[in-house]
């Protein structure tokens, strides 16, 4: 299979056609982004970013940061020396994880409909990864500040040898939970994951937080996970497109 990692085309996946609600099938496993999806930590990035690049001397812009968002660390590390970081990549990346993770260990910004969803999903006996390009160290205390039993495997960024929009981190997560990724439902919010998640033949809802969720064929979008329940990704997995920016 080909992939692609352009974050704005789109792999023609072979999807069921649209069932009835009577014969929908739920998702093998629900593969969750963590930065942006699951938790609004997108602005520790951002500050953190700031903080740095602004140490060395440089500036940093908003339209950089959104540039940012989705990224491998090592290509966020890359862009940050190019800003005039003059550190090493993993001091970089070190420092970074440890600003985000001192925030969220004050608070964990969990996403509007987030938690509600890991519940229903529990309930339903659906089970849900992590799939995230941050670090364990981050990751981990995230998941340990969710409800017991929400994620059975977490796919992280040092986990991987190539970082999305590469499809090895979901392609890896459906190997750890022993499902089929085709049968799986991917929630991303960026460009870069959802690039990634569709490359691995997930069927992949975007979910608006800090960039806009691009218009793609076969991409179903919400404003918010609060407008999603169980049978809303079980029509997404069956071939629905739910676009509810077009309510």
């Amino acid at each position: 299979m080909e992939y692609s990692l352009n974050p704005l085309e789109s792999p023609d996946l072979a999807r069921p056609d649209t069932a009835s609600r009577e014969a929908l099938v739920l998702p093998q496993a629900v593969l969750w982004d963590m930065d942006g999806t699951l938790v609004d930590t997108e602005p520790y990035w951002i500050a953190a970013e700031h903080e740095l690049v602004e140490a060395h001397g440089g500036t940093w812009s908003h339209e950089q940061a959104m540039q940012m968002v989705g990224n491998a660390l090592p290509e966020s590390a890359r862009v940050l020396q190019a800003a005039g970081v003059d550190l090493a990549s993993e001091q970089i990346i070190d420092f970074l994880i440890s600003r985000v993770i001192e925030q969220v260990r004050v608070e964990v910004p969990w996403q509007p409909g987030a938690l509600a969803l890991l519940a229903e999903l529990s309930e339903h006996g659906v089970p849900c990864a992590l799939v995230t390009m941050s670090y364990r160290a981050l990751a981990e205390p995230v998941v340990e500040l969710a409800p017991p039993g929400s994620f059975v495997t977490l796919v992280c960024g040092d986990d991987v040898t190539h970082g999305k929009p590469h499809p090895e981190p979901y392609l890896l997560a459906a190997e750890r939970l022993g499902v089929d990724v085709t049968r799986c439902v991917a929630i991303e919010d960026s460009p870069t994951g959802i690039a990634s998640a569709r490359a691995a033949g997930a069927a992949t809802l975007g979910v608006e937080a800090v960039v806009p969720v691009p218009v793609l064929p076969g991409l179903s979008r919400t404003p918010s996970l609060a407008r999603l329940d169980v049978d809303g990704l079980a029509r997404i997995l069956a071939g629905d497109v739910i676009d509810l920016f077009q309510d």
